[in-house]
């Protein structure tokens, strides 16, 4: 029942590999049985560090069914989510992810992110990117207005 997703979500990163539109990396939101939604790696096409195959094969998916909801959906990609895209799974709901090679496959080619990784878990003060806080008091008054709103959407 999986592996004809995955070899689809292969097939994909492959097709698109040999035609130089993307990276080694592609992506299918599968509802129901049904492909909803496909990515392939873009970062190098788009100019853009979060276009990974996992990120637009969940904006296709969020496109097609007009919500930002993919409860019920699973996520086939040819290789284990970074920390960006697993964060996005979250956000999206996702029900399941499978995948193929693993983080250490992809760092063996060069598409290492365990330095991510290793980022989250240390403390805000031990982090090679600085974080500050300012303005908090003034930050607040937009989710105090959000958070009186008798019909805001929870996500």
């Amino acid at each position: 029942m999986h592996e004809p997703f995955m070899q689809q979500a292969i097939r994909l990163a492959e097709e698109k590999l040999s035609r130089a539109e993307g990276g080694p990396f592609a992506a299918l939101v599968v509802r129901e049985n049904q492909v909803i939604g496909q990515g392939w790696n873009r970062v190098v096409a788009g100019n853009d560090p979060t276009a990974h195959a996992e990120i637009v094969a969940i904006r296709d998916a969020c496109q097609q069914l007009q919500s930002f909801s993919l409860a019920g959906c699973r996520l086939y990609v040819n290789c284990e989510p970074c920390p960006m895209c697993l964060a996005a799974a979250y956000w999206a709901g996702l029900d399941a992810i499978y995948y193929g090679a693993t983080r250490e496959d992809a760092a063996a080619i060069g598409f290492a992110d365990a330095h991510i990784y290793e980022e989250l878990g240390r403390p805000l003060s031990a982090r090679r990117l600085p974080l500050s806080q300012l303005m908090r008091a003034e930050a607040l008054k937009a989710f105090a207005r959000w958070d009186a709103l008798p019909d805001k959407i929870r996500y």
